[in-house]
């Protein structure tokens, strides 16, 4: 297998990333407005913003993303890490794109010092919470949501 590489986002990634974003909505049956994604990307260029993207790359093809934020925490001084969203192309899950994705979250988090890193998955997502119970413990939450 090639090897891995993870970077964070650049302006000339957006034809690579948009794919992967749109694989990821799709996976979730979710569509969000044009102008949604379009905000979306530009948050992650802007360096006031707290939310960050990076994208895998193998062989010069992006075949996953990540993406988090920053955010205070009433339970820390300093701020927690949320993964908002992780997403690896089909054709290459298993191969350890996923793991490696979260490991450099992980490694974004400490040098923040984000005590944390925290996520959310769908409970019918079982093949991506095999991996995340390995390198993650479950916290026995349940999330509520109601739409304004």
């Amino acid at each position: 297998m090639s090897q891995i590489e993870i970077r964070p986002v650049s302006a000339a990634d957006h034809a690579a990333w948009l794919p992967l974003w749109q694989g990821y909505l799709h996976f979730y049956e979710s569509e969000l407005p044009a102008d949604t994604t379009a905000s979306t990307w530009q948050r992650f260029l802007d360096p006031a913003e707290p939310t960050h993207a990076a994208l895998a790359w193998r062989d010069g093809r992006a075949v996953g993303l990540v993406q988090w934020i920053f955010h205070r925490s009433n339970w820390s001084v300093a701020h927690s890490c949320y993964l908002q969203d992780l997403f690896v192309s089909p054709d290459v899950r298993g191969g350890g794109v996923g793991r490696k994705l979260i490991e450099h979250v992980y490694g974004q988090a400490r040098s923040a010092g984000s005590p944390r890193v925290h996520w959310l998955t769908q409970e019918s997502n079982h093949t991506a919470m095999q991996l995340y119970d390995r390198i993650a413990e479950r916290a026995g939450f349940t999330q509520y949501s109601h739409s304004l």
